[in-house]
């Protein structure tokens, strides 16, 4: 029976290859899709809307921080895939109970890669993991620090207004692959603040689409508040989102960031 050790440093005992297969996390689900799986994938959360006709078509089991663990243990899989940041510790320690689940745990770009690579392994689908990896890879080489050493401040959340600070897939991507300096990089994780211009004076802020879906008002908001920033509205599943989309993020960070 192979062993497999995941990214949280368990071991995943799986007798054949899985067939029926449970997915916790959007980005992940999106890269099950991308690896060609298909009636394998017998359920998502509410929150996988990539692709979209998994999300019109597949089994929903939640969301990913309350997962229906009746409805999870009704379909069988024989393998669930989840999170140690997005799935809580108590829905993963009763699944693993009955099921074998393979956890990710990602901070930046080379974690993300492995966790393609192991997914890829997991499945059966090696060749065209290492496909999707080099892919990645050769695209965020050509990225040549867009920011500049730009002062960056991303938020994630208002009421209270969240950003992402250290520790963060988020701020790997500022500054290890965008070349950008996160102004919140003192902070753990995704702390509550002061929204204050002394405190940060970022030259760019950025407002992400998820988890809160910050519009176009927020901007004129923001620009009240750092009125020497130039303030954007960003598509957050490009900057969080580990799994196959980030083939596509370079591109749209190109984009976005053209100017700089």
């Amino acid at each position: 029976m192979p062993v497999y050790t995941d990214q949280m440093g368990r071991n995943v005992r799986l007798d054949h290859i899985p067939r029926r297969i449970v997915s916790l996390v959007p980005s992940q689900t999106e890269l099950l899709h991308a690896l060609g799986l298909d009636e394998e994938v017998v359920g998502i959360t509410k929150f996988c809307v990539h692709p979209d006709e998994w999300y019109r078509s597949k089994e929903r089991i939640g969301g990913t921080k309350n997962a229906n663990i009746s409805r999870i243990k009704a379909l069988n899989p024989d393998l669930i895939i989840g999170n140690k940041e997005e799935n809580t510790q108590r829905d993963i320690e009763i699944l693993a109970q009955d099921f074998p689940v393979w956890m990710s745990d990602i901070y930046n770009l080379t974690d993300a890669l492995a966790m393609i690579d192991q997914v890829g392994l997991l499945i059966d689908k090696s060749k065209v993991s290492r496909e999707i990896i080099n892919d990645i890879s050769d695209n965020f080489k050509q990225l040549n620090g867009l920011l500049l050493g730009k002062k960056v401040l991303y938020f994630i959340w208002k009421d209270p207004y969240m950003v992402a600070g250290n520790n963060t897939f988020i701020h790997a991507l500022i500054e290890e692959e965008l070349g950008g300096v996160n102004v919140a990089r003192h902070l753990d994780r995704y702390p509550e603040i002061d929204c204050t211009p002394d405190a940060f004076q970022p030259d760019i802020v950025l407002l992400s689409s998820e988890p809160y879906p910050f519009k176009s008002h927020h901007v004129d908001a923001m620009k009240a508040v750092f009125p020497a920033a130039e303030v954007l509205l960003v598509d957050g599943e490009f900057f969080s989102w580990y799994g196959s989309r980030l083939t596509m993020a370079p591109d749209y960070f190109r984009r976005v960031f053209h100017q700089y």
